[in-house]
């Protein structure tokens, strides 16, 4: 999860508060009390040039 938030721009906190909500970019698995991000989710985002929306002000 932390390195997969870093990748895409977030906070590690940022990250899991997504995860929460359901809008993180990737897909992503609980198993247990750990959530751990699909690698090739992941890369499909990255590869795909997926950009962070900016902040709303």
């Amino acid at each position: 999860m932390e390195d997969a938030s870093r990748a895409l721009g977030f906070s590690r906190a940022k990250g899991y508060d997504l995860v929460r909500r359901g809008e993180f970019p990737c897909r992503v698995l609980r198993i247990g009390r750990a959530t751990r991000v699909v690698t090739a989710s992941l890369l499909r985002v990255l590869e795909s040039g997926w950009h962070r929306p900016a902040r709303a002000v």
